[in-house]
């Protein structure tokens, strides 16, 4: 498979993933336990508007994704909230999680693909052009 398709498809799969955790899981409520982590680690009893907040951000973010609009910066931002939110979930939520710590490894994986996309495959097609 070509690098560029490759790459499209690993960008769209990465935009799927912040656009149905946003949506479905946040903003819809379709994975409540969303926002019983936000409650845990932000301790607001406000955490459903806080949760829509948080949901409708990751649904920006796939539309950044899909922009490819200053697409480096969007996959260090990207990596830095992942890194970021799991290490809060990790220690102050981690019986809340779907797989409980063990989600760590899930978000190392999420944030691997995310810099061989951007900056190993998307910089390989960079210098073909």
């Amino acid at each position: 498979m070509a690098n560029k398709s490759l790459h499209k498809i690993i960008l769209y799969f990465i935009a799927f993933v912040w656009f149905i955790n946003g949506l479905y899981c946040k903003v819809l409520n379709g994975v409540p336990r969303h926002q019983l982590i936000v409650e845990r680690i932000l301790g607001n009893p406000n955490a459903g508007v806080l949760t829509i907040l948080i949901g409708l951000s990751e649904i920006g973010m796939a539309l950044w994704i899909i922009s490819q609009i200053k697409s480096r910066l969007n996959a260090i931002v990207q990596i830095i909230i992942i890194a970021v939110m799991n290490a809060l979930e990790f220690y102050l939520a981690p019986y809340l999680l779907l797989w409980g710590k063990l989600n760590a490894v899930f978000a190392i994986l999420f944030i691997m693909l995310i810099f061989y996309n951007e900056f190993m495959l998307n910089k390989k097609i960079s210098q073909k052009t």
